[in-house]
């Protein structure tokens, strides 16, 4: 054990003599380096709190008033209107000092203090600004006097070099809608799902409550909204997330997956060095707030960016009744899978981040290993893939003392899970659609037992250099690991590189400390707990159908050119596909945020409208002209866009109505309509992944390195799982998840259902859609 000694400060030995003291020297200067590095990262905390803390000012400005201040004083001219006078004769230790020394010193707390009220008028008029959102409603290329106004102002207190968190304390709250209007709302997106007689029954179910209940429960909605930073943000995390008692593997992780068409290296030790020192990069930049904060595609208003505090250094920790989110202000090591057993990565040497090819080394070292797993260690991982109960029961009972705490607390305390696949996925090879079926859901369930589920991400490297990663949900949303995906693959390929035999570029130092091997003592009782896990997750994971695959035929190009959204186009064929599939209409869940607020995460969009099913009835029964079909699919697409935009405004009906049932239930009243709306099933559940950080990638150029997206696992049991992603203008990728023991749905049919339906509509415009 090279590395324990290592680890060994200093040793001593009494003899005849007195004390012999044997220093390590490298040792100290490994301690001594790690000191320097948590004081530098504690003083960085420190300067981005006062940063962000002042912000839209900066400390420059603070000199100019001050500045100003004493200038004026210069010209016998008094800014304070007698303030500075007064804050003279009150300065503590004055008799020490000169009569100048106590005029400047008086002058500089006055500009200080103005300066601090400027900040502070300035935020307010930047959240007044941003409260406004009727610039969403315009239509498009028609821009009013009013948002031009609107837009220069924003980009004028916006302020210059905003940091991650620059903008935190300048965004609105979100709004508690009226309850009139939210189930009102309420009311038309059910109507299309509804008979005459269910749809009477449940209008008067929404105004008994309207009328006797809502009024109570709205009023500490508002009371919330006043006092917390967002009224919905910890109840969705708590109760949605954190309280399900079910596994969470496939029912809340979801998946990214690698480039589509290349591979950047087959060295899979390569391949993880150098994508882990990308990702170790992208910490960095986060911890020292140099991330870009996010803003709307397309228009300089900026995003909440809440979410990425917890990217890394996290776990979602089980409990008997809830989990909860642990995160460490930083971590010194990564936590590798391999072959049943665990091992501890070292991420730093001599007070700096290792090099890709020193990583590359200690997984190599890894990969290299003939080691077998301890007894219960291989499948342990099975735990966080299971039922959350017996985890939590398993955990406190045998994972809280002794060794089995130490290699645990490893593993949670870890920056994010790595896991080194034993299996090759070869894509487009001899079956390009099984082969991306089987890439899908290796990275959504992989083996039930090789991903810690857990993690706020998991890692995934391929044997064949093909990667992916597994994300838990709980603490963010698929745009805030999506934007960290793309950083690190577009880094790995164009900053990095590989030398020409594959390898990562430079060499590692040689004292480059080895991975250690976490050491386990898990019983015969804990080890039937896992393989009862391990059995129900499989379960699970066999239970789930999956097709992913690129449509080719057009993308947002031609689309655009029918002028129509292409959320909305594809939204809107998703609905026909479905009645094709299913020969009836469904609820439908379209995902879409309400970051444009503090602490903002999702609304739902409600996109299977009366419009929507209108044109879709209208096209598939074939009695209704192409110029009719086409108006009715313009109406609604119009009409999509219009809820779109109500949802990330703060009008949604979803989170809205699922806030005042908790309240009801704090109160321990009973609503029948609450109850009745939470309980349907959403059999058509669906996402777009936005590609966020465009100029990382050349599409034109080299529309090949661009990762094909991600996907989740089916949300009921006899509906479909959509995720999408748009990429460039000729691309669109789609992931169809569904249940193998559903006999209603089937993902490849659905999938050719949608590629059907993309076409029909296309057709509508008399476009070629094939020169896309």
């Amino acid at each position: 054990m090279a590395e324990a000694h290592q680890a060994v400060a200093f040793q001593f030995t009494v003899t005849p003599e007195g004390i012999d003291l044997q220093l390590s020297r490298h040792a100290l200067k490994e301690i001594y380096l790690s000191g320097i590095r948590s004081w530098k990262k504690k003083c960085n905390r420190i300067k981005n709190n006062f940063m962000t803390g002042v912000y839209p000012a900066s400390p420059s400005s603070w000199i100019f008033v001050v500045l100003t201040v004493v200038g004026t004083m210069y010209t016998r001219v008094d800014p304070s209107m007698g303030l500075i006078a007064m804050l003279r004769e009150h300065i503590p230790l004055r008799r020490y000092m000169s009569h100048h020394g106590q005029s400047m010193v008086s002058a500089m707390l006055f500009a200080t203090g103005l300066w601090l009220a400027l900040i502070f008028v300035m935020r307010q008029i930047l959240k007044t600004l941003l409260s406004y959102h009727g610039w969403m409603f315009e239509e498009h290329g028609k821009v009013s006097s009013t948002t031009k106004v609107w837009f220069t102002l924003v980009k004028i207190f916006s302020g210059r070099k905003p940091m991650l968190y620059s903008f935190q304390n300048s965004l609105p709250r979100l709004p508690v809608p009226p309850v009139q209007d939210t189930l009102r709302r309420f009311l038309e997106s059910v109507r299309p799902l509804m008979n005459d007689e269910d749809f009477r029954r449940t209008k008067a179910l929404a105004k008994d409550f309207e009328r006797n209940l809502a009024p109570r429960l709205q009023w500490y909605l508002i009371l919330k909204s006043w006092w917390a930073s967002n009224y919905v943000s910890d109840w969705w995390e708590e109760y949605v997330y954190l309280q399900g008692r079910e596994p969470i593997m496939v029912n809340s992780n979801y998946y990214a997956m690698d480039f589509l068409y290349v591979t950047p290296t087959t060295s899979q030790a390569a391949r993880a060095g150098n994508l882990v020192h990308a990702l170790l990069l992208y910490r960095r930049r986060l911890a020292r707030e140099q991330v870009q904060p996010s803003t709307l595609p397309g228009f300089p208003i900026p995003l909440c960016s809440a979410q990425w505090e917890r990217m890394f250094n996290s776990t979602r920790l089980p409990g008997e009744e809830t989990d909860r989110l642990q995160h460490q202000a930083d971590s010194k090591h990564v936590m590798v899978y391999h072959k049943g057993r665990y091992f501890k990565v070292w991420l730093y040497q001599g007070g700096r981040l290792q090099s890709p090819s020193e990583l590359q080394k200690q997984f190599q070292y890894i990969l290299d290993d003939a080691s077998i797993p301890q007894p219960g260690e291989k499948y342990l991982a099975a735990l966080t893939a299971g039922k959350r109960i017996p985890w939590a029961k398993v955990r406190k009972s045998y994972f809280s003392s002794g060794k089995n705490k130490t290699a645990m607390d490893s593993v949670e305390k870890a920056a994010f899970f790595v896991t080194l696949d034993e299996d090759t996925p070869e894509l487009f090879v001899d079956n390009q659609v099984k082969s991306l079926d089987q890439y899908a859901k290796s990275l959504l369930h992989g083996k039930c037992y090789d991903r810690w589920f857990d993690k706020s991400f998991t890692f995934i490297v391929f044997a064949n250099g093909k990667v992916g990663l597994n994300a838990e949900h709980s603490w963010a949303d698929a745009p805030i690991i999506g934007h960290l995906w793309e950083y690190a693959l577009a880094t790995d390929t164009f900053q990095l590189g590989y030398k020409e035999d594959g390898n990562c570029k430079g060499d590692p130092a040689p004292n480059v400390p080895l991975p250690q091997r976490l050491q386990w003592d898990i019983p015969k009782e804990c080890q039937e707990v896992i393989m009862s896990s391990l059995k129900v997750a499989q379960t699970l994971a066999n239970d789930v159908d999956f097709y992913a695959f690129p449509f080719t035929r057009f993308g947002k190009g031609v689309i655009k050119k029918c002028r129509t959204s292409p959320d909305a186009f594809i939204q809107i064929a998703l609905q026909l596909a479905n009645y094709r599939d299913k020969g009836t209409f469904c609820l439908t869940y379209e995902s879409s945020m309400t970051r444009l607020f503090r602490e903002g995460r999702t609304e739902t969009v409600r996109s299977c409208t009366v419009e929507t099913c209108n044109f879709v009835t209208a096209l598939d029964g074939k009695k209704h002209s192409n110029e009719e079909c086409l108006n009715l699919f313009r109406i609604a697409a119009k009409n999509h866009q219009h809820i779109s935009r109500l949802a990330m405004s703060g009008c949604g009906i979803d989170r809205h109505l699922f806030c005042l049932y908790v309240v009801s239930k704090y109160l321990g009243v009973s609503s029948p309509f609450l109850q009745e709306v939470l309980s349907e099933p959403w059999c058509l559940s669906t996402s777009q992944t936005p590609i966020q950080q465009i100029e990382l990638f050349d599409l034109v150029n080299h529309p090949e390195y661009i990762s094909i997206g991600g996907g989740f696992g089916p949300v009921a049991d006899d509906g479909y799982g959509v995720s999408y992603i748009i990429v460039g203008d000729h691309l669109i990728n789609f992931h169809i998840s569904c249940k193998v023991s559903s006999p209603l749905t089937d993902a490849h049919r659905f999938g050719e259902n949608i590629s059907q339906a993309m076409l029909d509509i296309i057709t509508l415009f008399n476009l070629d859609g094939k020169k896309a």
